[in-house]
């Protein structure tokens, strides 16, 4: 035989156990697998947890000297975009996965972004094939459905990322009209000058506009004010996520030396306790009295009613393909194709998850180079509430619903306007720059996320 012909044969030979190799460790696992199994067994194959884990386990050559710094960035990068621990947890335990997580995974399968090509050529069986892709996106859409039920949707709509905003969530009357009163009410504080509403205005978008706002004394707090539209979706409250509920979150500015000041919910209960009449109302819906519980818990009750549904966006997904201009619907199309979609998901658009300020690019050094202005407390995010350092820089993303009318923007207030923050989102958390035409498509399309309360349309005071 010649020395060719043993070459080719040699080579067909190779190909054939390298096919074969291949495919053994890419099999999609069996569908007899319970769902949760099956999906955590494809995501364990594929190495996820090599990069997004807080324990990575390292292979034997992580140490060499051109391979350490290669896994190493690799290892940083996919941990600061994506901790994939919670969600193996829930699949674990039968629980709901984050929605945010859903959609960090469902893009990155769409995209086929994940695994690395240069992680995938060390390690064969990573590879995502094409029917695994299938079984994790016919996972994800099982998923939502069971625990995430889209049902206000049209159909097309019903696997998006995202939903319409319901027409009322469930609230006591009595009790959220005595919370209304309190929200308004400046004998929560100190010294009879702040109320709820003057940082959170309802005819201001539910904020104040201002980069920082003013407590007691002219003292300027540390970070922006979220809405309170909208507020009863997010899964925790403040940039923080100090406050897991709206009544925790109702108890903080009180007591805050430099918002209203208030020693104690005591001296509140004290000067509201001289108001016979409201004593005699509030009792009447909480028998218990006033304290610092059943003060929270009407002001919750109030906030439950700040949902603003029926935006021209909401009533594009439920099927009205008139409610959106051609341009605002491009607009969508691209907040997705650049994963806004992702972070900005469930029915706040957000909200729902802690994400790093600045994942592609150092806000914080950029703005300190633009603005002269170093790092403050308020910069520190969740760090604040856990003291894990990968919680530095990190915050619960904003809502985007009702957005145009909320600015200045970001945590820092430090972004005037609209167009400016979808700019450098993308730049700071996507790696893009958008063009002029893409970001005005955009900010076109959150100007159609403006919804509506008690049947009117929202409209920020400020702006007229």
């Amino acid at each position: 035989m010649k020395t060719s012909s043993k070459i080719i044969i040699a080579a067909i030979c190779v190909v054939v156990v390298c096919a074969i190799v291949y495919r053994a460790v890419n099999t999609t696992p069996s569908k007899s697998m319970p769902a949760d199994e099956r999906v955590a067994k494809i995501l364990d194959s594929g190495g996820c947890i090599d990069c997004h884990t807080a324990e990575p386990s390292l292979p034997f050559y992580a140490n060499w000297p051109i391979a350490k710094s290669v896994i190493t960035k690799d290892i940083v990068d996919g941990y600061k975009a994506f901790d994939i621990e919670p969600m193996l947890v829930a699949l674990g335990s039968g629980e709901a996965v984050n929605e945010v997580d859903l959609a960090k995974v469902e893009k990155t399968v769409l995209d086929g972004t994940m695994p690395l090509a240069k992680y995938y050529l060390v390690h064969w069986g990573s590879s995502l094939t094409k029917k695994k892709a299938a079984v994790l996106l016919d996972w994800i859409r099982d998923h939502r459905a069971r625990f995430y039920p889209n049902t206000l949707a049209a159909p097309e709509f019903a696997n998006e990322s995202v939903r319409p905003v319901p027409d009322a969530v469930e609230y006591d009357p009595a009790k959220a009209e005595l919370g209304y009163r309190l929200y308004h009410d400046t004998r929560l504080s100190a010294d009879g000058t702040i109320s709820c509403a003057t940082c959170h205005g309802l005819n201001t978008g539910g904020v104040d506009n201002l980069k920082y706002s003013e407590g007691i004394g002219g003292q300027l707090g540390g970070v922006n004010a979220p809405t309170v539209y909208n507020a009863v979706f997010n899964f925790a409250q403040f940039w923080d996520g100090r406050a897991a509920t709206l009544a925790d979150q109702a108890a903080g500015p009180p007591l805050n030396p430099v918002e209203m000041g208030c020693k104690s919910f005591d001296e509140i209960v004290a000067r509201l306790s001289k108001d016979r009449a409201f004593v005699k109302e509030f009792t009447a819906a909480y028998p218990e009295g006033l304290s610092q519980a059943t003060i929270t818990d009407a002001i919750e009750q109030f906030e439950r009613t700040l949902v603003t549904p029926n935006s021209p966006f909401d009533l594009y997904l439920k099927g009205d393909k008139t409610a959106m201009t051609a341009d605002q619907i491009k607009g969508f199309e691209l907040f997705k194709e650049y994963s806004c979609a992702t972070c900005h998901a469930g029915v706040n658009m957000g909200g729902l998850s802690y994400e790093l300020m600045g994942q592609r690019a150092d806000y914080f050094k950029d703005r300190e180079l633009q603005e002269k202005s170093g790092l403050t407390d308020g910069d520190n995010g969740r760090w604040a509430q856990t003291g894990i350092e990968r919680d530095r820089f990190r915050f619960r993303t904003p809502g985007l619903r009702n957005v145009a009318l909320t600015y200045p923007y970001y945590h820092d207030g430090s972004v005037k306007t609209l167009e400016e923050a979808v700019s450098m989102m993308a730049r700071y958390q996507v790696g893009e720059e958008l063009t002029e035409e893409q970001v005005a498509s955009i900010t076109d399309f959150l100007h159609a996320l403006t919804g509506q309360y008690k049947g009117v349309t929202l409209v920020n005071d400020n702006m007229k």
